[in-house]
């Protein structure tokens, strides 16, 4: 009987201590060892999309910048109410935030001392919402100003146009192209890894948020009338439009691509995305296009500070083309999953074309 009641006894104290186990291993919230799903990102504040990089991303060319970014104190980062991260569209959110500047490098995108026009590191900038913000979604354009130098490349061609006589600007820069899209990889991967540090620093897992990388739209194209490449439209030559939309943008997309594949960003494609909108296209029909032609600011030259700044938004989405770009991204990110390229569906708009992958 003694022998018997030992036996339970011990019976009894390893159900206990079972029991325990379970307890302290799966924590008080857990059902049958299954914890609960995270209710979207930690902390608080509005569900926030955000936008980051150059001035794809500012709103360059969609007019009406913000004072502070119009150059004031000197920042000419060129933030327009019109960019599309402001028309983008998103279940559940309730507040856009713009962190995108005119010309910003990778570097200042990312962590460190880069600064844009006196603005000091977007990811930085990124750390301080966090901090009153639940951010869902990021959305970055970053690279055309490290080593390929897109906007330069467009002044090249610009030059190359009044010397009828010397070789088309794309003669010499399609000769080291690809070396300079190779080198701008490693760039954007470390802005990205910046980004995911500074989320995960804040507490967010992968799956709180969409990292998007998207890249360029060509704002110029061959099939422009002859009486608009001039300085009234589009001063270029015929090779060098044909080079920078079916090469150049292609190329720096393919580069992008992979850039978002090493980081574990998705990849949004506009490389296709202007056909037929660029700049001047549309000829004596203005509405048509979905970037700016040569846009010089008259006012801007009557102060010494501003005048270099004159042209500065010229070949860039315009309003329309932002409305368009917010069109797509709102779509792709509606679908979390895969990367897209934005075309221009059968009702004439841009819609996500998902990538299909050989099995």
């Amino acid at each position: 009987m003694r022998k018997l009641k030992w036996q339970w006894g011990v019976a009894a104290l390893l159900f206990v201590g079972a029991l325990v186990a379970v307890f302290v291993l799966a924590g008080p919230e857990s059902q049958v060892g299954r914890p609960n799903p995270r209710q979207g990102p930690p902390g608080t504040g509005p569900l926030t999309l955000v936008a980051m990089g150059d001035s794809t991303v500012s709103g360059e060319g969609a007019g009406a910048y913000t004072a502070e970014t119009n150059g004031t104190n000197g920042n000419w980062c060129h933030r327009s109410p019109n960019a599309f991260v402001n028309l983008t569209k998103l279940t559940g959110i309730d507040a856009r935030i713009n962190l995108a500047c005119s010309g910003a490098p990778a570097a200042q995108v990312g962590l460190g001392d880069v600064k844009q026009w006196t603005e000091p590191s977007q990811s930085a900038q990124l750390a301080a919402l966090l901090k009153d913000h639940r951010v869902t979604a990021v959305v970055v354009a970053v690279g055309a100003n490290d080593d390929p130098h897109f906007s330069a490349l467009v002044n090249g061609c610009f030059k190359a146009w009044f010397s009828a006589s010397g070789p088309p600007c794309s003669e010499a820069i399609r000769r080291s192209w690809q070396s300079t899209v190779d080198a701008m990889v490693p760039k954007v991967v470390n802005a990205l890894g910046d980004i995911k540090k500074v989320l995960a620093d804040a507490g967010y897992v992968p799956s709180d948020y969409q990292l998007v990388l998207q890249s360029y739209a060509a704002p110029i194209g061959p099939g422009i009338p002859e009486n608009l490449r001039t300085l009234n439209g589009c001063p270029f030559r015929v090779e060098d439009l044909a080079w920078v939309s079916q090469d150049a943008v292609k190329s720096l997309a393919t580069g992008l691509k992979l850039a978002a594949k090493q980081a574990g960003a998705r990849f949004l494609d506009l490389s296709r995305s202007g056909g037929g909108h660029e700049a001047c296209s549309g000829g004596a029909d203005m509405g048509r296009e979905w970037f700016t032609r040569l846009t010089l600011q008259l006012q801007d030259l009557k102060d010494l500070e501003r005048a270099p700044h004159a042209v500065q938004e010229s070949f860039h989405p315009n309003a329309a083309g932002h409305v368009q770009m917010a069109r797509c991204l709102s779509e792709f990110l509606g679908t979390p999953d895969g990367n897209a390229a934005c075309l221009t569906g059968a009702d004439g708009n841009l819609h996500p074309a998902p990538e299909v992958t050989a099995n």
